[in-house]
């Protein structure tokens, strides 16, 4: 069954169309990443999702609950926990108070539990906290009722890296614990930790909906290899070779290959950097004609494999009041 069905969604914002007919859908217990550059819709998306403004055509629903249906939206919410790109607390009051308004709504019952992994301090007032402090307490409130639908904006905007590491671990969790999730996020490593499907949005339209497993196979391999050699770029003739980058290496580098042992002597050397997609066994003949210095094959960088949604162009232009 589907948690979140999109079904030719349309906004309008005075003549700029920040959703032009998006259509997916995400399923009960999966991590569903919506990706795009600031402007290209997500926010725009999400705003709706959540009721917070109505389409300009199409329709969407959320828990089986029509977005246009005012009354089982209301119902739908219990059951769903929200965090947008920038929670608006009020300034005035504590981290305590923020949460004891929100568990007179939904509940806490995880409260407890969840402010000992995100460390918040509850018992000052919101105007001390830093980003960070204010997006884990944003985390919190929107997990402390055990929603059985999360839906977050950009969830590690202004977190340090341990505290990104242990938001990713708990999403995981989650999931495992039947949770849904569906994040927006431009951040294309984090995507790539922990979500299962990606879809991304380009002018407010959708270019792709799969796996990220799937799409990082179809993207091929990232290769740097060094080389003791002075290699041009039109020498490398081999197919499946995508965004190559060629660069002598200098002197230092040179003599520190030599110290360290190699058993030759080196007196240039090139790195070549690449997107692999083409057979294994013609890269191998290929790097055989060299000396080699390194060599390491990994998957792709999903932002690579996101340029290749995007290419060249300029980027997609931003809709009225910032979102994205």
């Amino acid at each position: 069954m589907s948690a979140i069905r999109v079904s030719e969604l349309t906004k309008d914002y005075d003549g700029v169309r920040a959703n032009d007919e998006v259509s997916f859908e995400v399923a009960e217990g999966e991590i569903f990443g919506y990706l795009g550059p600031n402007g290209a819709g997500k926010t725009t998306t999400i705003r709706t999702l959540m009721g917070f403004q109505s389409p300009t055509s199409g329709t969407a629903t959320l828990l089986d609950a029509d977005i246009r249906d005012e009354e089982a939206m209301v119902a739908a919410k219990e059951r769903v926990g929200y965090l947008p790109s920038t929670p608006g607390f009020d300034e005035t009051a504590t981290g305590t108070e923020i949460l004891d308004l929100h568990a007179s709504l939904k509940g806490d019952s995880r409260r407890r539990e969840l402010l000992e992994m995100f460390d918040v301090p509850v018992e000052r007032a919101i105007r001390g906290y830093s980003t960070g402090q204010k997006q884990k307490l944003g985390l919190v409130q929107a997990f402390m009722h055990e929603p059985d639908l999360v839906v977050m904006d950009e969830p590690t905007s202004g977190l340090d890296p341990l505290v990104q590491q242990r938001f990713n671990e708990f999403v995981r969790e989650e999931k495992q614990s039947g949770t849904t999730i569906f994040l927006s996020s431009h951040v294309l490593s984090e995507v790539r930790r922990v979500c299962d499907r990606i879809g991304i949005i380009r002018d407010g339209r959708m270019v792709t909906v799969e796996n990220v497993e799937d799409l990082l196979h179809r993207s091929g391999k990232f290769v740097r290899v060094r080389v003791a050699a002075d290699v041009s770029r039109e020498t490398v003739a081999l197919d499946g070779i995508h965004d190559l980058s060629v660069r002598t290496l200098d002197e230092s580098y040179t003599e520190t290959t030599v110290a360290a042992g190699t058993g030759a002597t080196v007196d240039t050397a090139t790195e070549l950097t690449f997107t692999y997609t083409g057979d294994f066994d013609s890269l191998v003949d290929f790097v055989d004609d060299y000396h080699i210095l390194e060599l390491d094959v990994e998957e792709a960088p999903l932002e690579q494999v996101f340029m290749q949604f995007y290419g060249s162009e300029s980027e997609p232009n931003a809709v009225s009041g910032g979102e994205a």
